[in-house]
């Protein structure tokens, strides 16, 4: 015999919210990997056995949007180099991300963009990541480094004003391939910590 909690209980969905260390939260959202027909979903496990870095922003044709999605493109082949991709998310429709890939960055655009972005447009992806500003369904600025197992390694969000940093997001990349201890302000060559 079922009870009333009990049947509530089974018929509330759970939401896994992701944490550094545990399997980073699946999904499978409508892409710009197609750019003709925005056709193609892109899931987690299309980078298996790959580093991937998620960088979640506010909206496209925003202002400090741009500069970050531009300054991580300019520098994939150094972050490909390492074996790792690069993968965009907001709210945004496809639509709007492939209206916005055609427009010229001197236009406050994003054309060339060497990476796909997908669309959250529920926000339900960056409510797993817990940066869902849900009163404007946009997502804070989340950038987040899966392993090629998939497990969650590095978590940092930003206020929307602030822009993310292609050194450091490098930085954080190599020392956390090297599996070892890394000092603060360590650097790419030098040793890990000796216990």
């Amino acid at each position: 015999m079922s009870t009333a909690t009990g049947t509530a209980t089974e018929n509330k969905a759970e939401v896994t919210l992701a944490k550094v260390g545990k399997p980073a939260p699946d999904f499978n959202l409508p892409s710009t990997k197609n750019m003709e027909t925005l056709g193609e979903n892109i899931s987690l496990s299309d980078y298996k056995g790959k580093w991937l870095i998620l960088l979640f922003y506010p909206l496209d044709f925003t202002f400090v949007c741009p500069t970050e999605l531009t300054a991580f493109s300019d520098r994939l082949d150094e972050l490909n180099g390492i074996g790792a991709e690069v993968l965009g998310v907001s709210t945004d429709s496809v639509h709007s991300h492939r209206a916005w890939i055609k427009t010229p960055r001197d236009q406050n655009g994003i054309e060339g963009l060497a990476y796909p972005l997908i669309s959250d447009v529920g926000g339900k992806l960056a409510a797993k990541y817990n940066i869902l500003v849900e009163e404007a369904n946009i997502a804070l600025r989340g950038l987040f480094i899966i392993n090629p197992e998939g497990i969650l390694q590095y978590a940092v969000v930003h206020d929307l004003n602030i822009g993310r940093s292609v050194d450091e997001t490098l930085r954080v990349l190599q020392g956390l391939q090297t599996g070892g201890l890394c000092s603060a302000d360590w650097k790419p060559g030098q040793e890990n910590l000796k216990v």
